[in-house]
């Protein structure tokens, strides 16, 4: 009992760790400027360059009305590669020019803000950097940042913004790459007269994105490109079907350690009253019923395990629902797979029930050696015993 709790405790408490550290990855890069879909030029993705901007922003708009559930948001963006220097240093980032109304309800800035304000719609100098990227620059609020990147007539263009606000991010990385300015003034810039780099949409429900995906794909001009989250992050996908293939390895070596201790006691169980076995028999009980007196002993066995192991990797989980597991003291080597600082555990009913599945059927599977041990004595054999 004691192998099949521990069993079942370390497969759901793991698997709740595993899962809550793959869906904090999913929502940490859907909320970095992903969305669950983006809608691009045809050609951005291979060559983000100005050129490849959106300049009909109402066609996909009109197709986003009609398409999108209830409860979606989306925003347009500009997004560029550029240079940020002061008196001090410079250094590429990418320029990001946003609706701050909109993008507050689709991405991470919008609550990301710690020192400073946020931007407002008519911001015209205003701009918004990482604390990683302050700490890099030797600056603060209030200081003056010159950004540069070409523009629509190939010309490189400069502007000069204050920093009104500093924002924190679950990655360094996040601090360092994007400096947020509004819509406006990012296309008086690069003189992009209306023109977009991308549309980012958030749904309500994740599990629409490849339903919403697929119907942008048939209704927008073959002129625009649709990608679902999935596409734009290929390295986090990649992860999600290592953490399937490790949970099922990870529930077979659980399993086969527990079998051995199962079949163990079973045995030890059936030797220690052949001579019961024997009388039985001998008082004309068929072979089947003494099977199915062990396999019942193996039922009890485990369904009292499971429960009490159930229990457990409930109450550990709920134990660290909270705060987590803090692993701010390895943030780099986090932060290199897109880790959260804190993993916070998640259950996942499929993940429950797949291990109690697994440690029920197997369990009873591997009890039925025990059980023809025990029902192949014969009553002569079984009195003899000593």
């Amino acid at each position: 009992m004691i192998a099949v709790i521990i069993g079942v405790w370390s497969m759901i408490f793991l698997g709740a760790l595993m899962r809550g550290m793959i869906e904090d990855m999913i929502e940490n890069g859907i909320a970095t400027l992903t969305g669950h879909i983006q809608v691009h030029h045809k050609g951005y993705r291979d060559d983000p360059v100005i050129e490849n901007s959106i300049a009909d922003l109402n066609t996909i708009e009109s197709a986003l009305e009609s398409l999108l559930p209830p409860g979606t948001q989306w925003t347009p963006r500009v997004r560029v590669n550029g240079i940020a220097s002061n008196a001090r240093h410079s250094d590429g980032v990418t320029l990001v020019g946003i609706d701050p109304e909109l993008e507050a309800k689709v991405s991470f800035i919008g609550h990301a803000v710690t020192q400073g304000r946020y931007l407002t719609l008519d911001e015209e100098n205003g701009i918004l950097v990482g604390k990683a990227l302050i700490d890099k620059f030797e600056t603060k609020l209030g200081r003056k940042l010159v950004l540069m990147s070409q523009d629509t007539s190939g010309e490189i263009a400069s502007r000069s913004f204050r920093i009104v606000g500093v924002f924190r991010a679950e990655m360094e990385a996040t601090e360092k790459q994007f400096a947020f300015v509004t819509m406006h003034a990012a296309q008086r810039m690069l003189r992009l007269q209306g023109d977009i780099s991308e549309v980012s949409i958030r749904l309500k429900d994740q599990g629409e994105t490849d339903r919403v995906t697929n119907a942008l794909k048939e209704t927008l001009p073959s002129a625009y490109e649709v990608h679902s989250w999935r596409d734009l992050l290929p390295l986090l996908s990649a992860y999600m079907r290592l953490f399937d293939g490790f949970m099922w390895l990870w529930y077979l070596v659980v399993f086969i350690a527990m079998g051995f201790g199962i079949v163990n006691t079973m045995l030890m169980a059936v030797f220690e009253r052949i001579r019961e076995f024997g009388l039985l028999k001998a008082l004309g009980m068929r072979p089947w019923w003494i099977i199915k007196e062990v396999l019942a002993e193996s039922f009890f066995l485990l369904v009292i395990g499971m429960a009490i192991g159930n229990t457990l990797g409930l109450l550990s989980v709920l134990a660290l629902s909270g705060s987590g597991i803090d692993l701010s003291a390895l943030a780099a080597g986090t932060e290199y797979v897109g880790m959260a600082r804190v993993i916070y555990p998640a259950v996942s009913g499929k993940d429950v029930a797949m291990a109690n599945l697994m440690v029920f059927i197997l369990g009873l599977l591997v009890s039925v050696y025990p059980a023809a041990k025990a029902a192949r004595f014969t009553p002569v054999e079984a009195l003899a015993h000593t």
